[in-house]
């Protein structure tokens, strides 16, 4: 009997992309540079989009996680290179509760695929000197939609913010969130803390 073989999908296709890139250059600062169009060929793809109806919500941090962590669907970990995509889905009345934060040594790209946000990028400007203590302020804000994709570089302060309504976001990640130390700013009170990122929630992309 013949062998069933499976279509291959939008997720393979994007995989084998970024397998071929972390083989081909081996600099971070430039592969990351590269990986944007391979980003939005991916958050084009009409399949994509329909499988996230059956994606659950991820929570902001609320009820469900006392510790106070966000969820992120994981949909793929790379056994070689480490790379993972990642995922949120956001209820039209969730309340964004992350908040201002790095992902410590961490690349990521963070693309729309439904939904609309604000992205906000902020720069430290005390010498670091107080422990626990980080005084920021606020350099960009820059609304989103589909297809948008949004490079965020190790170390950098940023946040995603919603602008009441349902959105849907991949995230490919040089590492999954945990893997490095995060840190959490408040911008009010100069409040710094380090934060374990995102609890990590393995879905099937495509799965029913």
């Amino acid at each position: 009997m013949a062998r069933e073989v499976k279509p291959e999908t939008a997720l393979d296709r994007f995989v084998a992309t970024i397998r071929d890139w972390y083989a081909e250059e081996p600099d971070p600062e430039k592969r990351w540079e590269c990986l944007t169009p391979v980003m939005q060929e991916l958050l084009a793809d009409p399949s994509v989009l329909e499988a996230s109806k059956n994606w659950p919500l991820t929570n902001g941090g609320g009820p469900r996680n006392p510790d106070g962590r966000v969820e992120n669907l994981l949909f793929y970990q790379d056994p070689d290179y480490g790379f993972a995509l990642q995922g949120v889905k956001k209820a039209a009345d969730r309340s964004d509760r992350r908040g201002i934060h790095d992902h410590g040594r961490i690349y990521t790209l963070y693309g729309l695929l439904d939904g609309h946000e604000k992205v906000e990028r902020f720069e430290r400007i005390d010498d670091g000197s107080k422990e626990d203590y980080a005084a920021i302020r606020q350099t960009v804000e820059m609304a989103v939609g589909p297809g948008d994709v949004d490079v965020v570089k190790p170390y950098e302060i940023h946040t995603e913010v919603t602008v009441g309504e349902a959105a849907v976001a991949l995230i490919l990640r040089s590492e999954p969130s945990g893997s490095s130390t995060q840190h959490r700013y408040n911008m009010e009170t100069g409040e710094y803390q380090a934060s374990q990122g995102p609890r990590l929630v393995p879905v099937d992309m495509f799965g029913k």
